[in-house]
């Protein structure tokens, strides 16, 4: 399934998406759980009624994740979710982070499986965007960014834990 199969025409979307706030993503500015919501909402999930902090799959949700994630996934933090989040990638967007934004991946010594995720999840949003036509604006509105964590295996306070 690739982000073609996602159609999702909601224009208010949290947070638009911008060349600034990826490159916050790419370098740890911002937590796991903001970059999760960022796929969930493109991706169908809502949150639920009774709990903010759980996300369910939406009618727009795509039967692929609706069946493997009912509930949202933290895909950073989970293998499976990560891996599905990489398969959904369509083949002519997997370079994406490189020829957009000019990223030439992180340095061996940075390479964890946290930064890989998020770099699979810029890629992924990168798609989303080259998927409906839209062209990814250089700046927009921008949350507070944090600093990036003491412990880069470990991420931001109230990050999920990495399996």
């Amino acid at each position: 399934m690739n982000c073609s199969e996602i159609s999702l025409q909601d224009p208010s979307l949290t947070w638009p998406l911008s060349r600034a706030l990826l490159l916050q993503i790419l370098e740890d500015r911002l937590s796991d759980r903001f970059v999760a919501e960022l796929i969930w909402e493109r991706l169908g999930y809502q949150p639920s009624a009774d709990s903010a902090s759980a996300w369910s799959a939406g009618p727009q949700t795509p039967q692929p994740w609706r069946d493997a994630f009912p509930t949202a996934p933290p895909v950073i933090a989970q293998r499976p979710a990560a891996v599905q989040l990489t398969r959904s990638i369509a083949k002519e967007h997997k370079q994406l982070l490189k020829q957009q934004l000019d990223f030439a991946g992180y340095r061996i010594d940075e390479l964890y499986p946290r930064r890989t995720r998020r770099a699979t999840a810029v890629n992924w949003l990168l798609a989303w965007l080259a998927q409906r036509g839209d062209a990814l604006p250089a700046e927009g509105p921008l949350p507070q960014p944090l600093d990036p964590p003491l412990d880069p295996v470990k991420g931001h306070p109230g990050d999920p834990i990495v399996e």
